[in-house]
Order: structure tokens, then sequence, then C-alpha cells
């Protein structure tokens, strides 16, 4: 029931059975989530608390500065497997995939068909967030050409598109499906963002949704999903994560 005092739910009343959170950074010391490997079980079993049991963790791939691969993704993902399965918590399921930033690198590995899937042909992908790639839409294309869905990550927090509704219809147009970082509606990333995200729900354009969660300040943030008002927005959304499973 609501809390009398703070009028939110338990997180763990929110998240349907088998919600799988398909973006996170949950894998140890390579991007900016977690630090290390016990940080990584923390913050699993923080949400693990919050009833997220089901994974699919999508560390950064962006040039020199995450210069991840699938080998590394792949290598570090059987550690924290290992280390869950060691501390007795093997009903965590895990599994990585990546956030792709839309580069000259990421053209590359597209021509390789070196590319970590949520699932399937599903890939998850982002922006920079000072400008998109003026090649943008050829991009998108070249994807779906090779055999790949794109879900751009976040679409609500790329500020320049923020005067310019009209786009988010052309990159759904282009074949691009959205996932929505849930912190958004709770005004963690700003009013701007917020709004932007209310306005992509209200318009049926979010497909999926995702915590992003870096580090416990992200989790705590997350509490304020828990209002009568968020929970009639999400929950819907939340469901359509279960074609993950």
């Amino acid at each position: 029931m609501f809390d009398l005092f703070n009028k939110k739910k338990p997180l763990s009343e929110v998240f349907p059975f088998d919600f799988v959170d398909i973006h996170s950074h949950l894998l140890p010391g390579i991007d900016d989530g977690a630090k290390n490997l016990k940080e990584s079980i923390s913050l699993i079993e923080k949400m693990d608390s919050y009833g997220i049991q089901n994974f699919i963790t999508t560390p950064h791939i962006l040039g020199n500065v995450w210069p991840n691969s699938s080998d590394i993704i792949l290598d570090t993902l059987e550690l924290v497997q290992e280390e869950l399965e060691r501390r007795d918590l093997s009903h965590i399921k895990i599994d990585a995939a990546a956030e792709y930033i839309l580069d000259e690198q990421f053209c590359e590995l597209l021509k390789k068909r070196d590319l970590l899937t949520l699932k399937d042909d599903a890939l998850l992908v982002e922006l920079s967030y000072f400008n998109a790639p003026v090649n943008l839409f050829d991009i998108l294309f070249d994807i779906q050409l090779a055999g790949y869905r794109p879900i751009l990550a976040h679409p609500e927090r790329y500020n320049f598109y923020h005067n310019n509704l009209d786009i988010y219809q052309k990159l759904k147009n282009a074949g691009c499906r959205f996932q929505l970082n849930l912190l958004s509606l709770t005004g963690y990333y700003g009013e701007s963002t917020k709004k932007i995200a209310e306005k992509l729900v209200k318009l049926d354009m979010i497909d999926f949704v995702g915590s992003d969660a870096h580090h416990h300040r992200h989790l705590e943030a997350l509490k304020g999903l828990g209002t009568k008002k968020t929970i009639e927005k999400i929950s819907p959304l939340l469901k359509k994560n279960l074609s993950f499973l």
C-alpha cells in the first residue's frame, strides 16, 4: 500500500515480475558505471530489492574514452556471473550487450558485424549529448540493411531535439525504436527532459524503458517512480520489456 507520509509505493510493488532492465552500466571498471566488482554486486543487490532480477547490462563503447570490445564485455560479464553464483545469488540473471555511440568506430564495427545485441536483432545505440551525426539517417539505414533494428537510448535526453518534436517522428519513421530512461520521469535530469519524456509517453512513442543505472545515486533517485501519477504512466511501459525474456 502507499506510504501514508510520502504517498509512494516501494519499487518492489512497481516493477512487474520478470521485468528486464535493458539499459544499465553494472559491469566493473570498463566504463563510467560500477567501479569494481564489489560495487557491481552492491548495485545488483539493491536492484534485486526493488524487484528487478533480470538484466541485460550495456556498457558504453566510445572511441578511446571507453574502448570496449565484445570480448572485453563478455569476459567482464563472466566475472560478475561467477561472483553472483559464489554469493548464492543465482536467481539473478544478467547478460550483456552494449550501448553504441553512433560514430566512425561504430560504422567499422557494423561492417564487421561485431556487435552485441540486447536480443536477436535489437541494437542499443546512442547519440552524443552535443549533437547528432550529420549522417544519422544514413547510419540508421545501414544498421537495418545489416540486419539489425536500432533502439535509441534515452531520446528524451538529447537537448538539441527539445525544440523540434518533429524529429522524433522522423526517427520513428526511419525505423528507430525508443528506450526511455525511467529517471527522466522523476525530474532527475531536469525539467526540460522530464517534459519531453512525458510528451513522448503521452504520444505512445516509447517502446521500452531502462534504468540506465550507473551508481547508487541513480538507484536512490529511482524511488521517485513510486508516486501514483508516475506509476500510471510507466506500468504499460514496464510490461513492454517482458519481450526481452
